[in-house]
């Protein structure tokens, strides 16, 4: 209906356009409507159907996709020219053979000055590196406070919290600006040396940084405004074509360290001559064995144990070229594992199948590809296991999707006979925390790392907090700590213990780090 005012003669000019527009506009609107129900039609009822039911047919084989391919035709080529038949044959395989050469490990020797990720971060190269030694899901949110520490009525452990909870995050730069990679942390790794904290990283595609935490920036005008803050000196280095996965430090080599990658190599690093060496890859360049941990007695630094994604664990003897043994633990990847430091015969594993399992490589039983040594016992998880690390005190510390971390009391391995029954009841877990696993895709697997060597004999564990700190744990499972500061804005899930100093690492999925001293 149209708009009327009860009185024309008292509202103003405006306010009887402004009424004419309204008028005009539903006139509009209704016209289309009217419109729309002429264009589109009842939808009519649909008639039952007198066809028959269509046969099952067999399922439909698809070739493999192959890689794209420029046009035929804006080249100019006819449908049935022979020259159109080879240039495709050619341009698939170059592009076959570029996506495997992406990927395929970096054999022989490399020397890092070639090998130098470029990029304003990781300015220094080799000379980062040479001399490094002196020879010879609630953001913030704390889940433990000051008043945990307050309210602690044991004497030792509360010096102990107080002391551990007293560590403070490097001040010198914020963690964004101490960029260590190019891509997600995926390993960490303390160098042994007590003179100074020297991080070493590993990113998703292979490149690996350096940090030498006793740096401190040169002095800068303040006056200056046009001035720029120095960043940190960082040595990066592309060494893996995969992922980088653990960092040895040999004992007798303080020059030394050893990585492990999804490339399927491990390689040795000299410090000071500025090399990377091949030291281990399967000898056939086509099989793929990606290699998720790696480990080392102390004891017998020529040995190198390591585990792969898909259920092995090898033992590899670095005098022997070709001496490898790979034993087949499990049919689900192992995602983690670690020897015990005092007794490296013993070896626990942690796998997607949900188990933590303790084997023992004094007694190896088998043959063939049923060969492996033997298993001692074993205890079952809710869900995946995602690491499982030997503590020097004879625990074992995991990490599970089930939201815990368990602790296992095997302090008397030392009095194992070679493969001796653990028995059902002595593999329960001693000790479980409540601990949020749930990292998703973006963040790193959260995973416990003891410190190897305490100055003072505490066993002490450490793990990335969803929450955006490190955890730092007892082995009887009480909390110590939860490192934190100004200027963490994402999850530093990868988190280690310096071997013997109160100093603590922790790296996110941007590459960057916290150091806490």
């Amino acid at each position: 209906m149209p708009i009327k005012a009860e009185d024309d003669s008292k509202i103003s000019a405006f306010e009887r356009k402004r009424l004419a527009n309204i008028q005009a506009n539903r006139e509009v609107l209704t016209d289309i409507s009217a419109t729309a129900k002429r264009v589109i039609p009842e939808k009519p009822s649909p008639k039952p159907s007198t066809r028959k039911p269509a046969r099952r047919k067999e399922p439909v084989k698809r070739e493999t996709a192959r890689p794209t391919r420029s046009s035929s035709r804006l080249a100019g080529l006819q449908a049935d020219d022979a020259t159109l038949k080879r240039k495709m044959e050619v341009e698939a395989e170059s592009q076959a053979e570029a996506a495997k050469a992406k990927k395929m490990r970096v054999s022989g020797d490399l020397n890092l000055g070639d090998i130098v990720v470029e990029g304003k971060k990781w300015g220094s190269g080799v000379d980062g590196i040479k001399g490094l030694l002196v020879r010879g899901a609630q953001p913030g949110v704390r889940t433990f406070t000051e008043d945990d520490v307050k309210e602690t009525t044991d004497k030792e452990l509360k010096g102990l919290r107080q002391r551990m909870g007293g560590l403070k995050l490097y001040e010198h730069w914020a963690p964004n600006d101490i960029k260590l990679t190019p891509q997600r942390v995926y390993a960490l790794g303390f160098h042994p040396t007590e003179d100074k904290p020297i991080i070493f990283a590993g990113d998703k595609e292979g490149a690996m940084g350096v940090f030498d935490g006793s740096q401190t920036p040169p002095e800068v005008d303040d006056d200056d405004e046009d001035a720029d803050y120095p960043d940190p000196v960082i040595s990066a280095f592309k060494i893996h074509a995969r992922t980088i996965t653990s960092f040895v430090f040999p004992p007798e080599d303080a020059n030394a360290v050893y990585t492990s990658s999804y490339d399927s190599s491990i390689r040795k690093m000299d410090l000071d001559k500025g090399t990377s060496v091949q030291i281990f890859a399967p000898s056939d360049p086509d099989v793929d064995l990606p290699i998720s941990a790696l480990d080392m007695p102390h004891s017998e630094p020529h040995m190198l144990y390591f585990s792969t994604l898909d259920g092995c664990v090898g033992r590899y003897d670095t005098r022997a070229p070709g001496s490898e043994e790979i034993w087949s633990l499990s049919t689900h990847k192992i995602g983690g594992f670690s020897l015990h430091p005092l007794q490296p015969h013993l070896i626990a594993t942690a796998s997607l199948d949900r188990t933590l399992k303790i084997w023992d490589c004094r007694k190896i039983t088998g043959g063939g590809d049923l060969r492996h040594p033997a298993l001692l016992g074993e205890h079952e998880s809710r869900l995946s296991v995602s690491h499982a690390s030997w503590s020097a005190g004879g625990h074992v510390a995991t990490s599970s999707y089930d939201d815990t971390v368990k602790i296992y009391d095997f302090s008397d391995a030392g009095s194992w006979e070679p493969g001796h029954d653990i028995g059902t009841k002595a593999m329960e877990p001693k000790h479980q925390v409540r601990h949020n696993n749930q990292t998703g895709r973006w963040v790193t697997i959260l995973k416990p790392q003891w410190q190897r060597r305490p100055r003072d004999g505490i066993q002490k564990l450490v793990i990335g907090n969803m929450n955006r700190f490190v955890d730092v744990f007892a082995s009887d499972g009480s909390q110590l700590a939860q490192l934190g500061g100004d200027g963490i804005t994402a999850v530093p899930a990868v988190a280690h213990f310096h071997p013997s100093m109160d100093w603590v690492a922790g790296a996110n999925s941007s590459g960057k780090l916290c150091l806490w001293q």
